[in-house]
Order: C-alpha cells, then sequence, then structure tokens
C-alpha cells in the first residue's frame, strides 16, 4: 500500500495512491490525514488497503496524481530521530573534518534529533542563504513509527513499523565543526528534510524487505548525473537494531520518523550518497577534494528502484535556491 499527503493545511490530506503512482483515491473518510491514521492504525489500516485495492483493481477511477501537489507524507512529525547506521559513511565524514571514529563504532548507532515541525515535500526547494555553509544531499531510508514501547526488542521491532520511506536529510557541512565542538550536537547545520511522495507498507518491498534492511541501491543523481547507487542492504545497524537501542531508555509516539543514516558501501565503484565522501575520496586519491558543496541553481534527484524499474517511493527531486527567492522563477 501506498501512502502520501496532499498540501492542505498544516498536516496535508491523506491519499492512497496506486502502485504505478499515477492515480490517488482521497481518504478523508477513513482519516483526514496520515497522523490520524497512525494514531488509530488498527482500524484505519484495514480500511486504507481495502480502498487501495478498489483503486488498484479499477473498481473506483481514482484522481491523476501531480506529484508537485504533494507535500511530505508527515508535512510534521512528533519525532525524527536519525540514526549513522552505515559504518562506511561515519569513518570517512570523520575524517573529512579530521576527527577519529567513536570508541564504539561497530557496537552502537550514532543518533541526533533533528527539527520534524517543518518538514518539506518531494519538489519542494532546498533554500540556502550561503553556499559558503557546504551545502550537501544526504540520501537515506526512513521508517514511520507506530506506538512503540520503551524496551522495544529486535525481536520486536518490526510490529512497531508502519511505513516506510525516502529522505533527503540535508546538512550545512561547514557549520558542524564548530557546533560539535561545543559539545552539544547538530543544530544550525541541520536545516529542514525533505522526504519522497510516497510512504509505503513493508509488503510492497516484498523479497527486498530482509533482516530489518532495504537490499536495493539507493540511487543519487546530482544535475542528471548519477553520482551513486549504494546498496542499502549493508546497513550495519538493522532497524531492528535501531528501533531497539533508541528504545532503551524511552518510548516513542506514533508518527516517529526514524532514519537510517546516509546509504554508503565501502566498494568505490557505487559512488556515494553525499557530496562529503566523494570529497573525502577525492582527498585520498589526490591530495584535494574536487568537488564543490551544492551551490544554487544545482538540482539533487534520489530515488529507488526495484530489479524490474519500479519506482517504489517516487522521486525527491529538489533545487538550491537562495533564501527569498521565489521557488516558481528561475534562479
Amino acid at each position: 500500500m501506498k501512502l502520501a499527503s496532499l498540501r492542505h493545511g498544516r498536516d496535508g490530506a491523506l491519499i492512497v495512491v496506486s502502485r504505478d503512482g499515477r492515480r490517488f483515491a482521497r481518504a478523508h473518510s477513513i482519516a483526514p490525514t496520515l497522523q490520524s491514521a497512525l494514531d488509530r492504525w488498527e482500524e484505519c489500516e484495514t480500511e486504507l488497503r481495502k480502498l487501495s485495492d478498489r483503486l488498484e483493481s479499477g473498481a473506483i477511477e481514482g484522481e491523476p496524481l501531480d506529484v508537485h501537489a504533494l507535500s511530505a507524507p508527515l508535512p510534521r512529525a512528533y519525532e525524527w530521530v536519525d540514526a549513522s547506521a552505515f559504518i562506511n559513511h561515519v569513518i570517512l565524514v570523520r575524517k573529512a573534518r579530521g576527527a577519529e571514529p567513536p570508541p564504539k563504532l561497530y557496537t552502537e548507532p550514532l543518533v541526533y534529533q533533528g527539527g520534524s515541525s517543518v518538514l518539506l515535500g518531494p519538489r519542494d526547494p532546498i533554500t540556502l542563504a550561503d553556499p559558503a555553509w557546504g551545502c550537501d544531499f544526504e540520501a537515506e531510508i526512513a521508517l514511520i513509527l507506530g506506538d512503540t514501547p520503551e524496551g522495544t526488542t529486535t525481536k520486536q521491532a518490526q510490529r512497531h513499523i508502519r511505513l516506510i520511506l525516502l529522505v533527503n536529510d540535508v546538512t550545512l557541512r561547514n557549520l558542524v565543526p564548530e557546533e560539535l565542538a561545543k559539545g552539544f550536537g547538530f543544530f544550525l547545520s541541520k536545516p529542514a528534510s525533505a522526504f519522497s511522495p510516497f510512504a509505503i507498507t513493508l509488503d510492497e518491498l516484498g523479497e527486498y524487505w530482509r533482516d530489518g534492511r532495504v537490499h536495493l541501491p539507493l540511487r543519487s543523481h546530482l544535475n542528471g548525473k548519477l553520482i551513486g547507487d549504494p546498496n542499502a542492504g549493508e546497513m550495519h545497524f538493522s532497524f531492528f537494531e535501531l528501533i531497539a537501542y533508541i528504545t532503551r531508555t524511552r518510548s516513542f509516539g506514533a508518527g516517529t520518523i526514524l532514519g537510517s543514516g546516509t546509504v554508503s558501501n565501502a566498494d568505490p565503484s557505487r559512488g556515494v550518497s553525499c557530496l562529503v565522501e566523494k570529497r573525502m575520496r577525492e582527498i585520498l586519491e589526490n591530495g584535494q577534494a574536487l568537488t564543490p558543496f551544492l551551490q544554487w541553481g544545482d538540482e539533487v534527484e534520489i530515488e529507488m528502484q526495484t530489479k524490474d524499474g519500479e519506482s517504489l517511493f517516487g522521486s525527491i527531486r529538489q533545487r538550491v535556491i537562495p533564501r527569498n527567492h521565489d521557488p516558481h522563477q528561475p534562479s
């Protein structure tokens, strides 16, 4: 089942989307918003699946879908928790800023809590006041959780997963070192994240969902050129392990988003899911970084396809624009 949100008010209007992503049916008679459906998932899921089946079978015609009309599936969330479950990414990023890997690199995931009151839709621009801040994209996978109690184990974790989607977790790299030097974590260096058009149920992944991981490449394009397609199945910490880790000391409410961190493979032929990794590899090979961070006018696209070319989540496509620039006018 594919779910999405039309732009409407603060929290969007919930819709069910056809498997090919071309048609939709309004779900307001079941739940006005995705958050409302998550709050009453046990009763809403069955009705949403019935609506999805009717749309897919042609029993209802539905309406044509324009992805530009979509907000993030959750335009605002109670919590946005992002991990760093790909060890290769942690190592390269730490090298880039001259920091040592954490001592428990292989046994405990890194986790931070980002802003969640404003989450961007799949075609919303990245607004950037100053290119000197080192704007970078980060292609990730994320879960939307139901109510998840404190002390959830890895064996219990899957029952609390409601939906899965893609995210661009934007980072202002040149602001990171000074922030972390204060010893209090990311803040200014983490502007609003953007999410894929569709959030899907785990059954839509079929064979690609195993061991709490998505075993498919995540493709990132920069200005129309493929920059990387690392396999997301090489996640060191599975989503099950991430859920068990974050619930060690507290519970999480329905609508919490949990990110995987930047998808990264040790094999350089798979490219990258962020520019800081590409720059670090250039430094290791050439002694200097050759690729600039994102500039005004650059466009980033993130998408995940099956072996048959099906776009599971739709694509995130964002253009970088100056702050206060009209996104409908050319840069």
